[in-house]
């Protein structure tokens, strides 16, 4: 439809010679290397980066982004590999975490702007390779429908860095499942430490650019999920129903 209106179409792959690769004008190889899983994790935080890049070019061509700016962005970025190093080294907390959370039917994430997607991509890696219902929600949202749903049987992903200009409203949030008897588990900063008598677990990641806490965030919900699935003995790299490329409408 794009290009039977004249638009221009870029994509975004990580296979060479992909569908989308032949059917667009041009666009950004991953290289993220094969993804034998079919449920995409470094293919999706590869994405991330690559949709990263293209907005800080168009901010240094369009001239909305100062060269000091682009600058520091750039060194953030270059920084996070070790800081995903730093996230991973905690898989210790996150498989003591899936042990506890590992026979539960529902679990709810919840994130707001830059982490409603990452709500949403926790909770499409946990139902796909566990085989647990998951939910993700705008966490400004929680009190128009999920809120009905909490009690002490229903665990609670809130993203919650203190980076989020809606910080306080996040914790609000934790309050309110507290209130229910909701379990909370917690993804904030390293050096944020209010959270710690509110939630039965709490995440923590290096602190970075607010537009790139995303990239940091999603890594501990994907090994939650990981370990989850491998605990229920499912086959993390072929979900049932599932297959790695949709042919059919």
């Amino acid at each position: 439809l794009a290009r039977a209106a004249g638009c221009l179409c870029l994509g975004i792959c990580n296979t060479v010679g992909s569908s989308i690769a032949r059917e667009t004008d041009g666009g950004v190889y991953l290289h993220a290397g094969p993804e034998i899983g079919v449920a995409s994790t470094k293919a999706f935080s590869a994405q991330l980066v690559a949709l990263t890049l293209i907005a800080l070019k168009l901010g240094k061509e369009r001239e909305t982004l100062s060269p000091e700016e682009l600058s520091a962005n750039l060194g953030a970025m270059l920084a996070l590999p070790d800081q995903l190093r730093c996230v991973l080294e905690q898989k210790g907390t996150v498989y003591e975490m899936a042990k506890v959370f590992k026979y539960a039917s529902n679990f709810l994430f919840l994130g707001r702007g830059y982490h409603y997607p990452v709500a949403l991509e926790g909770a499409l890696k946990l139902k796909e390779i566990s085989y647990i219902h998951a939910e993700g929600y705008p966490a400004a949202e929680m009190k128009h429908g999920p809120i009905a749903l909490i009690d002490q049987f229903m665990p609670v992903v809130i993203i919650a860095p203190t980076s989020d200009p809606n910080y306080r409203k996040l914790v609000s949030n934790i309050e309110e499942v507290r209130a229910r008897g909701g379990s909370v588990i917690a993804i904030t900063e390293e050096d944020n430490h209010e959270l710690d008598a509110q939630c039965e677990y709490v995440m923590r990641v290096p602190s970075t650019a607010d537009f790139l806490m995303p990239l940091l965030c999603v890594a501990p919900l994907q090994l939650m999920a990981y370990y989850i699935a491998d605990m229920r003995q499912c086959n993390v790299d072929q979900p049932r129903n599932l297959a790695k490329s949709v042919t059919v409408e």
